[in-house]
């Protein structure tokens, strides 16, 4: 505290050592403001980035499913679900031939659940007259859609979606 003399009074003055309450409410609520406003713009950006990466894995799937066929005379592997995706992490060996594996483990969407696949040796129930195996991933809501509503899919287009 400090005391200043102005002509026959005195003053008392005191330095000030922090904010007021209604600075801090102030700056507080501008803080508010703007992670209201950056917030949904983030979360809208990342389920962007997980649907592109799936959309990524899907493909890459696909690929494989072609590198399989390739190895056996241009047959997709037949079956859908897990099996396929076990016969591409344990390949039988193919006329004589010991094949490397296609996969580590299964490969799964940016949610973590399992791609799906579906071949029956000529087709696919997605659409007619298929020419690779159907592949899709169950989508944000983590539920099997047969590859329509979110589900992210090889036979529709990312612009269709």
């Amino acid at each position: 505290m400090r005391k200043l003399t102005h002509s026959s009074r005195t003053i008392i003055r005191r330095d000030r050592a922090g904010f007021t309450l209604l600075e801090l409410l102030i700056v507080l609520g501008i803080i508010l403001v703007i992670a209201a406003m950056v917030v949904p713009n983030l979360i809208g950006t990342a389920q962007t980035a997980n649907e592109k990466a799936t959309m990524a894995t899907v493909k890459s799937a696909e690929k494989t499913a072609m590198l399989y066929a390739t190895d056996h005379d241009a047959a997709f592997f037949v079956g859908s679900g897990q099996e396929a995706w076990q016969e591409f992490i344990t390949p039988q060996d193919f006329r004589g031939r010991k094949l490397r594996p296609y996969y580590a483990e299964a490969p799964v969407d940016a949610w973590g659940n399992v791609l799906m696949y579906e071949w029956d040796g000529s087709g696919h129930s997605k659409i007619p007259n298929a020419l690779s195996p159907a592949i899709w991933s169950w989508g944000p809501n983590k539920q099997d859609d047969g590859g329509s509503g979110d589900d992210i899919n090889n036979w529709t287009t990312a612009q269709a979606k």
